[in-house]
């Protein structure tokens, strides 16, 4: 019986690459989403669970609060002038308090949460420095102690 001898080293084999192509692609996949996983650490959305559960029952009376008193917001963003202005208005027993603090929440990532206070300018209007906002839906939340208002937005470029 005759051998058959290949003369062709093994690098210039195709079906060699084929075979070694396959997990090289999944372990720089991995390696990847390692480094992405890494670099983009956003946390959680709330970092104690248990907490905002208990606490639940304050912020459901604070929302009870806001509305009881008849409030209403209307904001305004103004990016270019870097300007965030409200008008709030209330029941006619409604003392207007001197400060507003007001939070720009991330619907998924809570390390782009902004928080600033707005002061009040006349008798309903309050004006802050707008703080810097990423491309995307978020929650703001304007409140004081006793009450709390809670809306969707979407910021866009």
């Amino acid at each position: 019986m005759r051998e058959i001898k290949d003369k062709t080293t093994w690098y210039k084999n195709p079906y060699v690459w084929l075979v070694i192509s396959l997990p090289l692609t999944a372990v720089i996949a991995g390696t990847y989403t390692i480094y992405l996983a890494i670099m983009s650490d956003d946390g959680l959305v709330i970092d104690d669970y248990y907490k905002e559960g208990l606490e639940i029952n304050r912020v459901i009376k604070r929302d009870e609060m806001a509305e009881q008193m008849g409030l209403s917001a209307m904001l305004n963003l103004d990016r270019e002038a870097g300007k965030v202005k409200l008008m709030l208005t209330a029941n006619s027993d409604f003392s207007y308090p001197e400060q507003l603090k007001i939070s720009f929440l991330n619907k998924t990532r809570k390390g782009f949460d902004q928080h600033t206070v707005l002061n009040r300018s006349t008798d309903h209007i309050y004006e802050a420095t707008l703080p810097e906002l990423v491309v995307g839906n978020w929650y703001v939340q304007i409140e004081t102690n006793t009450w709390r208002l809670l809306e969707s937005t979407t910021i866009r470029q």
